[in-house]
Formats: C-alpha cells, structure tokens, sequence
C-alpha cells in the first residue's frame, strides 16, 4: 500500500473512532498553589463561575487556597456583596491548623472588618458560627471547607463533604464573613484582588 493511501486509511480510521467514542465534557481548573479550583461549581441546583481564587499566607508559610464561587463574575467589592442567588467559598488547608488557630483568626477578620454596631447585631449568629469551630478538632492539611451562602436557607458549612456546625440564616452574616479576605482591611492583602478577579 502506497503512503499517501495509507494516510488516508489512517485518517478516516481517526474519524469513525472519534464519531464512536462519546463525547466527554471538558472541565477547566485553575491551579493555586497545587490545589485545583474547578472553573464552575453548583450549589443548590445553581452553577457558579469561579470569580478569584488565591492562597492565604502569613509571614512566609502557606495557610490555605481559597476559591470564590458566584453566579456571575464581578470585580469590585460592592458588586459581590450585593449578588444574588447562591455563593460558595471554597478553602482547601494546606498545613495542619488546630481549630482554634483557625477560630480566632476567623474573628480577628470578621472583626477587622465590621463596626461595633454590625458586631452587636451579629453577634448571635457569630456565636452560632463559632460553635462549629469548637466541635471539629481543627483541619489538616488537603481538608477542602465549604462555605455555601443558600438564599431562603442560610449560611451552610461542610467538611470534606460532611455538614457541620448549624446553619446561620442572614445575609449579612455571611457578607460579614466574605469581608474577611475583601473588605477595607482583609487578613491577606495579597489575596484579596485575586478574589477580584485579578
């Protein structure tokens, strides 16, 4: 068999077998210090796009990937806070953290960044939240933390897929927590415009 005819065997083979095979769907990801963020996510039946994901240092080490889920991408910091529909923040530890290293760093954000008047109002939700800290005995390293904003349900946290702690209904919780990493004074400057979209 000449060459020229034995490419053209070998190309309508390449065809008929590609037209057999199923089609398999292509799923982006976007590598964060090893960790991979799928591009999309689905919370409560609703697909999210990835807005930002970036890692949370302090001094020189690693602390955790952090991914940012919503239904639309947005860039500033009022858009995010103002979205409707589900959210999802996704943190994916990348040392051992006991869970009180990882409780007080939570209210040092959330402090951070709410006055003391948001403070007064939140305060039994953020107590509600805190409870969830004390009942793990903290994350090791590659545990993947969910945490979903349901509008109608409330503020839902997983660990490596297993529900934990209860679930905290308002809003402004829940802004109050994604004003740790974005708001006036985040807990890691560098992280923040990554979450932007940056």
């Amino acid at each position: 068999m000449n060459p020229s005819r034995r490419l053209v065997l070998h190309g309508a083979c390449a065809l008929l077998l590609a037209a057999a095979l199923p089609s398999l769907p292509a799923f982006a990801a976007t590598d964060v210090a090893g960790v991979k963020f799928d591009d999309t996510a689905t919370v409560n039946g609703q697909p999210l796009k990835l807005n930002g994901a970036g890692v949370r240092t302090k001094v020189i080490f690693k602390v955790y990937a952090l991914g940012l889920y919503l239904p639309e991408k947005k860039t500033s910091v009022a858009d995010i806070l103002a979205t409707q529909g589900p959210r999802r923040i996704q943190i994916v530890s990348l040392r051992d953290l006991t869970s009180q290293d990882f409780g007080d760093a939570f209210m040092k954000g959330l402090n951070a960044n709410t006055d003391a008047a948001e403070r007064t109002r939140l305060l039994p939700q953020t107590k509600t939240f805190g409870e969830m800290f004390a009942a793990i005995p903290g994350l090791k390293k590659g545990d993947v933390l969910l945490v979903d904003w349901i509008p109608g349900t409330g503020t839902v946290c997983t660990l490596n897929g297993r529900k934990i702690g209860e679930t905290v209904p308002d809003v402004a919780f829940h802004n109050a927590i994604l004003r740790i990493w974005i708001g006036n004074d985040p807990a890691d400057t560098g992280l923040k415009p990554k979450l932007l979209g940056g």
